[in-house]
């Protein structure tokens, strides 16, 4: 009777229960929704190196290296990572290992997080202290596979290489030896169930122990997570099961330490800015976005595939706010107009709020007193401030991460280090998105800058900004600029098209000096190459005949497969081999300049002549198939349906200079010409002043 009357009080006790559970949940859900949606300007993410000083253990040092000098700046959120490869943190770890190494570390700088444990705190904990003394909101960011340890050698120890890894080596990718079609060797293996586990453990114990704001999934950084991408296919069905059910599970200990300290705790992703590209690497960020899970949505990293649009507009179908990302661009080759500029950052900002974004999101940005903390998060203020725009600002290959990932890429590609073609019959079309709106009473100055080296006068290239006509350019060390009337210009996506005006022999005449302007680049050489002028002419020799013993010029003309293309030197051999190097993408020969002859190194064709005794008017002509050389205007060698060695590395350049790796010259050239139908374009900026 006992029996029955408990199990009836209980029976009676656990609806109320329920009901009181439900209603906490409900009530932290709705608290959470709400957190989401408050106002963050600017987000910082901190990759967490402050914790490697060049002095003394401390906490005001620690903190004053990227964190006090922006508590008065418009960074409303501070993102902080303790993460390093899988299994190693740089806070307190109760779960993996705490980073507490000083042997050897970063150039013997000093690594303060054993010093900041024996004091009783760590890095995340005064992180989250400072942030909230301060009215910051305070994520710490888990990198979910970094593999910033694939430098490890197997021999000796190394401060990133984890015990989770060491004991797991047959999780991992690959080995130093046996690489990985994409992303590294050293990556983890997220089919493996343990790994999801530990992951989890490791997100409790950060929420349990830590009073964050939020917690931050960040995919970019770097980008595989199974070995079926790994080695070059896609996700399979049961892989993005298994990372949604991790999101889940995350998820579900973020309620459940919420509900323990009676405040939310946002979760907060940073992926790519396509679904479908993310989806083949096995994240399914819609099926997250329509389930609840994600309440902070940021986009990209070193590659962009989608307008800022794109992000904006996934998000507001989820009511979930967007931060794009802003990284620093690792665009190699720049020269007068830099991406990292602060005006290039007032440009990428202005965009993104222009897109309808809820804030913005910088990345590998360090510099705690660099004006842009206290500038991009307020598109007023960048309004009346100069700006540079940018055709591309990102050029990192989404290839490296999924086999055949540029296919979804949807943005172009103008970089100094992925440039375009030009021609008289191929004119190219590109767009600048411009975020700054000028029918709104501004009058700036607006310039367009084109990079085209091999442009000499600004007649040559014929340039339309949104169908309008633009005129009356100069040009200097490399660019053409040209004056932009402010009211072509429109907020949004704006059409640029350059073409270029038939006219004349050659594209481009220069005098051999040891400085060729751009763009001519003098090779590296080595001890045993050297060049001097001697009579009004350049003196290339090579004396030496190691590895790596050759000295040339080069010149990336952009010579189309198929079309003709030219290049005619006036030259003059003192001993040993010179030569002329003609690659335009698919094939390539090289003219070889001897004492006694003249020859084509791969069409296997020679001409006997003094090529000492005066200077002769060498011109090698290519087109489809056949390459034909020319002395002094006199056909020399015909190398009919013979122009077919498959050019190295699929280069595009043209080359003169003297010697090889194992051979001996000496050569002087006096003027070199070209001519390939075709003009390379960098480039295009276009400045707001």
């Amino acid at each position: 009777m006992r029996m029955r009357i408990v199990l009836l009080v209980v029976a009676l006790m656990l609806p109320e229960t329920i009901f009181a559970e439900s209603d906490a949940l409900a009530k932290l859900r709705q608290q959470r929704t709400e957190a989401a949606r408050r106002v963050r300007r600017v987000i910082f993410n901190n990759d967490g190196d402050d914790h490697i000083l060049d002095g003394p253990a401390s906490v005001e040092a620690f903190l004053a290296k990227r964190t006090t000098p922006l508590l008065d700046s418009q960074v409303d959120t501070i993102v902080y990572c303790t993460s390093r490869p899988f299994g190693m943190f740089t806070h307190h770890a109760k779960v993996g290992d705490a980073l507490v190494m000083k042997e050897g570390f970063r150039s013997n700088r000093n690594n303060i997080v054993a010093d900041l444990i024996a004091q009783g705190t760590d890095t995340l904990r005064l992180m989250v202290d400072c942030g909230h003394k301060h009215g910051k909101e305070v994520f710490w960011s888990m990198r979910m596979n970094d593999t910033h340890d694939a430098a490890h050698p197997p021999d000796k120890p190394q401060f990133y290489w984890s015990t989770f890894k060491e004991q797991h080596r047959d999780w991992l990718f690959g080995t130093r030896e046996k690489r990985p079609a994409h992303g590294a060797w050293s990556g983890i293996d997220y089919a493996e169930p343990l790994v999801r586990d530990f992951l989890c453990r490791v997100f409790e114990d950060i929420c349990r122990r830590y009073d964050v704001d939020g917690v931050e999934l960040d995919f970019l950084r770097h980008p595989v997570f199974f070995k079926t991408v790994a080695n070059g296919g896609r996700a399979t069905d049961a892989e993005l099961k298994m990372m949604t059910d991790l999101v889940r599970r995350i998820r579900a200990i973020t309620e459940a330490e919420g509900l323990r300290r009676g405040r939310p705790i946002l979760v907060a992703m940073r992926v790519p800015d396509s679904v479908g590209y993310s989806k083949d690497m096995g994240l399914d960020i819609e099926t997250w976005l329509r389930e609840g899970l994600i309440d902070l949505l940021v986009t990209t990293c070193y590659f962009r595939l989608n307008p800022w649009e794109h992000s904006v507009g996934l998000g507001r179908k989820y009511n979930v706010p967007v931060y794009p990302c802003l990284s620093d661009s690792r665009v190699r080759g720049e020269s007068r107009f830099k991406r990292d500029a602060k005006e290039s950052y007032r440009g990428r900002a202005m965009n993104a709020w222009a897109a309808g974004a809820d804030g913005v999101y910088l990345f590998n940005c360090f510099d705690p007193r660099h004006p842009l903390w206290r500038e991009v998060g307020d598109p007023s203020k960048l309004r009346g401030m100069d700006k540079l725009y940018f055709v591309t600002v990102l050029d990192g290959n989404p290839d490296r991460s999924l086999a055949n990932g540029s296919r979804y890429q949807a943005v172009p590609v103008l970089t100094p280090n992925q440039p375009r073609s030009v021609t008289s019959k191929q004119p190219l079309s590109l767009p600048i998105v411009i975020g700054d709106d000028f029918s709104q009473g501004q009058k700036p100055t607006l310039t367009c800058h084109l990079q085209m080296p091999s442009v000499s006068r600004s007649e040559q290239v014929t340039v339309k900004l949104n169908g309008h006509p633009v005129s009356n350019g100069t040009v200097k060390d490399g660019w053409v600029d040209l004056p932009i009337v402010p009211a072509w210009a429109k907020r949004g996506a704006n059409e640029i098209e350059v073409s270029i005006k038939e006219g004349g022999l050659w594209d481009s005449e220069s005098a051999c000096t040891e400085k060729l302007s751009a763009p001519w680049a003098r090779g590296r050489g080595n001890s045993s190459t050297s060049t001097a002028m001697r009579d009004g002419a350049l003196v290339i020799a090579d004396k030496g005949k190691e590895q790596g013993s050759f000295l040339y010029y080069s010149n990336p003309w952009g010579a189309t497969p198929g079309q003709p293309a030219t290049i005619e030197a006036e030259a003059k051999v003192v001993s040993g081999k010179s030569g002329i190097i003609v690659a335009n993408g698919v094939t390539e020969d090289t003219l070889r300049l001897l004492p006694d002859r003249i020859n084509l190194q791969h069409a296997g064709l020679s001409y006997a002549m003094d090529t000492t005794g005066a200077f002769h008017v060498y011109r090698v002509e290519i087109q489809g198939k056949d390459i034909r050389v020319f002395v002094d205007g006199t056909l020399r060698l015909a190398g009919v349906g013979k122009f077919k060695q498959p050019a190295s590395s699929a280069r595009n350049v043209v080359c003169f200079g003297a010697g090889s790796s194992a051979e001996t010259g000496e050569g002087c050239w006096r003027v070199v010409r070209l001519r390939s139908g075709s003009h390379l374009l960098y480039d295009i900026v276009l400045s707001v002043r």
